[in-house]
């Protein structure tokens, strides 16, 4: 009787317990760096669809970082400081407070792009994101809402593969953007995630967005999650992008469970990559 009493005790906190949502892996992609004119990088991994285009979301910070610093809106890690004020996107809690480069990448503040984008002015905007070849380049924006100064790249209207991502960063990396040397220094010092078990030194950023349905409305129950960036051990240089879909919202945010993933995988340990 005890052991009847145990067994639907367990199977009623197992009924009990809500399903967890479940993560496709839409792309994992890693690639050896190359420097400047190189051949093809060697790919190490690639996994999944690494050419269907996505929101950007919070990974293109990267991007508005190289623009900032190289417009000489943004002078270090640590200027400027931007107070929020009334109005400014708060979504989280953290976002309430002033923010610095530093603290804009790792709180990963929606306002501050906005103000860096909107101090860069649409034309010198329009034409980093040309010169870049950043994904599709569409900044048109919401559709009647002529937001694309300030939020094209938030579940709107720009959007890039990761594969593109992988590109972009190799091409940031081997110093072969439109932008100073400062600004890609600047840039690379926001963006460091330090030393993970595997000896490997990351820097990268995560993103978390929602696709959209034919007729433009958010799929509010499937997000998606970005981390995207580069890591180096022993004088390797390894560029990379993954991408996941959820079946459901989670109870993690999508980019940093994206981020945990791929570190596990690769990142965390010694024999994480094939040589």
């Amino acid at each position: 009787m005890r052991r009847l009493l145990l067994f639907l005790i367990a199977a009623q906190a197992i009924l009990a317990t809500p399903a967890t949502a479940e993560s496709r892996i839409v792309c994992t992609l890693i690639e050896e760096a190359v420097g400047p004119a190189a051949e093809a990088p060697r790919t190490l991994v690639r996994e999944g669809d690494c050419d269907q285009r996505y929101s950007p979301a919070s990974t293109f910070k990267i991007a508005i970082s190289l623009m900032g610093y190289d417009a000489g809106i943004l002078t270090s890690p640590t200027d400027p400081v931007m107070p929020f004020r009334e109005g400014y996107v708060d979504w989280r809690e953290a976002w309430k407070q002033p923010a610095d480069p530093v603290r804009w990448m790792k709180e990963s503040v929606v306002w501050y792009s906005q103000q860096v984008t909107a101090r860069l002015g649409s034309d010198r905007f329009a034409a980093y994101v040309e010169a870049f070849g950043y994904g599709n380049r569409d900044l048109s924006g919401k559709k009647g809402e002529g937001s694309g100064l300030t939020s094209a790249w938030l579940s709107s209207s720009l959007a890039i593969s990761p594969a593109e991502q992988v590109a972009f960063l190799q091409r940031m990396l081997a110093g072969e953007l439109p932008v100073s040397e400062a600004a890609v220094e600047n840039t690379v010092s926001i963006l460091d995630y330090g030393v993970r078990p595997g000896g490997w030194h990351v820097h990268g950023k995560t993103g978390s967005g929602l696709p959209r349905e034919e007729n433009g409305s958010l799929m509010w129950g499937q997000p998606f999650g970005w981390f995207v960036g580069w890591a180096e051990r022993d004088g390797r240089r390894v560029v990379f992008a993954r991408l996941i879909q959820e079946s459901e919202k989670p109870e993690k945010p999508a980019g940093p469970k994206t981020r945990d993933g791929l570190f596990a995988a690769y990142f965390d340990r010694a024999e994480g990559l094939p040589e």
